[in-house]
């Protein structure tokens, strides 16, 4: 169980260092520099925010395990309510800290919480079709609702947020992690959290599977890009075959969730194996310490981390080697936080809140 811990906390660290360095870039604008450290950012847009998710999903699981195990309505009826008030609670959060970073994701987690506490007593199956039903929502709402609609591309800003009809677009489907699909990652996280992943056998399975449905998701839709070129004889505009037919996350299209959460799992088990093998290492450790204060740390990049790029004007228009080289400092400090933090306290800061 303590490997098993181990690697779910290793696999928050990576994630937030992967947040970090989106983040970053994208509040730096840092578009010019080397095109190989451009390519390298890249991969954790989309990516670490989806791993970081699903682990959420997991820890759902386990903080619903004794209802379920025990169904007793009474246990059932506070565990929902325990959810519920971790849901509020990151929904006042979250709102609280979009004016400061519009890129949040913690209110939409309240959102992805509140469904968490209405299906964590589902069977497997029905938790698998959920996580299914929610990702195939998002092209039905694309039919019918306008996806670009209060959002300006060229500087990545949501225009009408604080208005009654801009609040309720965003978070349920336009936003920059809307339930409608983003939900699907915390959901499928419960139903793989019902695993017993200490087990090698099984992780083996998950690896085997993430990796056959990553590569032929990527190559699949490959080979319609190529096949749809242009989209001149389609009738579709370049920008509109990226959309439609690339696995990034806007839109967030199935394709994305299915690349993206088969991709948290390859790292997910990758952590797991890592944790196990080097569990006596102090650089393990010191991770899986991070891990555990991810939430902290996830407040602390913007608040902190940004706070002092602004301060010594250098949060604007800076190169991908600055922004990757602010992203690795921030993350050595919030390693060496993490470390000495542990050692007087039993949980970070903002880790507390969600335990009283």
């Amino acid at each position: 169980m303590k490997e098993k811990l181990m690697g779910l906390d290793l696999a928050r660290a990576l994630a937030i260092f992967g947040m970090v360095i989106v983040n970053f870039k994208i509040a730096m604008n840092a578009e010019t520099g080397n095109a190989y450290l451009m390519w390298f950012s890249a991969l954790f847009e989309g990516r670490a925010s989806s791993l970081f998710v699903i682990l959420a999903g997991i820890g759902v699981t386990f903080l619903t395990r004794k209802a379920r195990q025990l169904a007793d309505c009474s246990i059932v009826h506070k565990t929902r309510l325990l959810v519920i008030k971790r849901a509020l609670l990151l929904m006042i959060i979250g709102l609280l800290y979009t004016p400061i970073w519009e890129a949040d994701i913690l209110h939409f987690y309240g959102f992805y919480f509140l469904i968490a506490a209405a299906v964590f007593m589902a069977s497997d199956r029905v938790l698998l079709l959920i996580s299914v039903v929610i990702t195939l929502s998002f092209p039905v709402l694309l039919l019918f609702f306008n996806y670009d609609q209060n959002w300006d591309w060229s500087t990545l800003t949501y225009q009408n947020l604080w208005s009654l009809d801009g609040m309720v677009r965003h978070i349920l489907f336009n936003g920059f992690h809307p339930v409608f699909p983003w939900a699907a990652f915390l959901v499928f996280g419960m139903w793989l959290g019902r695993f017993d992943l200490s087990k090698t056998a099984i992780r083996s399975r998950i690896l085997t599977w993430s990796i056959i449905i990553f590569m032929a998701t990527e190559f699949l839709f490959y080979l319609l890009r190529v096949y749809i070129g242009d989209g001149l004889e389609f009738g579709l505009s370049q920008t509109e075959v990226l959309s439609l037919f690339s696995t990034s996350m806007i839109p967030p299209l199935p394709q994305y969730i299915i690349s993206s959460g088969s991709s948290a799992c390859i790292v997910l088990i990758v952590c797991f194996y890592f944790s196990d093998k080097f569990h006596g290492s102090k650089m393990i450790t010191w991770l899986c310490k991070t891990g555990q204060l991810s939430l902290t740390l996830y407040v602390a990049h913007v608040i902190l981390g940004m706070g002092v790029l602004d301060a010594i004007n250098r949060l604007n228009n800076q190169t991908i080697s600055f922004s990757l080289l602010s992203s690795l400092i921030f993350c050595i400090c919030g390693v060496v936080f993490s470390h000495f933090w542990l050692k007087h306290f039993k949980v970070g800061p903002l880790e507390w809140l969600f335990r009283h």
